[in-house]
């Protein structure tokens, strides 16, 4: 059996799946926010239910935000920031007595949804999450991409594809730099977006409940929210060209941003035809720790780059 777990800043979700990706057993916990120690042993004990619940020891992947660096083995990049700068991998792997993968948690949706979800069966897989923030991951035969320094996939911080002069330079990021990705497309932007707009300081879902009753200042939120999601996705799709295109997250679930979308992203695609499907992931919210779940195939194997410990990868 496989248990997956999914490292979030405010919940911490466990699965265990069969061989044949059937649920044995899940649970969810509070994260010690900002305590390291009490994150790990949140997990460790987490691990514990879960395999007593599955009656058997399982193979442990873990998805969390950012990643493990390849030089130093330490966290980097997370926006759960008690957790960069720490041995993460090594610490739990110590805790628990066996081998451990740790992916990013873009990365996992993306080998998820590649397994058993929405892009079943194809071999490269772009999924990308729009809630909170925005990020991205990779599967390439249903195995995440991690790329040479972990950062595969990382595409809310980078700038805002052919900004128009109203855009540059864009939101200030967390990150240290202005006009990002995430600065446009996550749900607090397009919240903050229609407030420079209207004045009206609402929450995404209140903007999104004021398009569907007719309103006018809404509606054009929305259409710039959707011409700047197009320009953004066909970025990357120059360069990756993937087979898929799976929608994660908050936003996933507002049907009027992806329905059509590939008309926005059409005009921007060097290519004489854009058909790429676009679709939200087939497994919601549990599309995370099912990847996490997935790090350990059937024959052994893990993340085209491994980050795992104890053992060959």
């Amino acid at each position: 059996m496989r248990l997956g777990i999914d490292l979030g800043g405010t919940k911490i979700a466990g699965i265990v799946l069969d061989q044949a990706g059937a649920t044995r057993a899940e649970a969810r916990v509070a994260t010690p926010r900002g305590d390291y120690r009490a994150t790990l042993r949140a997990v460790a004990d987490l691990v514990a239910r879960l395999e007593a619940e599955a009656s058997g020891s399982c193979s442990v992947g873990i998805g969390m935000p950012g990643a493990v660096s390849s030089r130093t083995g330490l966290v980097k990049n997370a926006n759960s920031t008690w957790l960069n700068a720490r041995p993460f991998r090594a610490d739990i792997a110590d805790i628990l007595g066996r081998p451990v993968r740790v992916e990013n948690d873009a990365n996992c949706l993306a080998v998820s949804e590649a397994v058993d979800g929405a892009a079943a069966g194809a071999r490269v897989v772009w999924a990308i999450i729009l809630g909170t923030g925005v990020g991205s991951g990779i599967a390439i035969e249903a195995r995440a991409l991690s790329g040479r320094d972990r950062i595969a996939g990382e595409w809310g911080h980078n700038s805002l594809p052919a900004p128009t002069d109203s855009e540059r330079p864009g939101p200030p990021c967390y990150c240290g730099r202005s006009g990002c990705i995430e600065t446009w497309l996550s749900g607090p932007a397009l919240a903050a977006d229609h407030a420079r707009r209207t004045g009206a300081e609402v929450s995404a879902e209140a903007v999104i409940a004021a398009f569907r009753a007719g309103d006018p200042a809404a509606r054009a939120s929305l259409a710039a929210y959707r011409d700047r999601l197009g320009r953004s996705l066909a970025h990357v799709v120059n360069i990756l060209d993937p087979d898929v295109i799976v929608v994660g997250g908050g936003l996933s679930r507002v049907p009027e941003l992806l329905d059509d979308l590939a008309a926005a992203v059409a005009p921007h695609v060097f290519s004489d035809a854009f058909d790429t499907p676009i679709r939200p992931s087939l497994h919601g919210d549990a599309s995370g720790v099912r990847g996490a779940a997935w790090l350990w195939n059937g024959d052994g194997s893990g993340p085209l780059s491994p980050q795992s410990t104890g053992a060959a990868a």
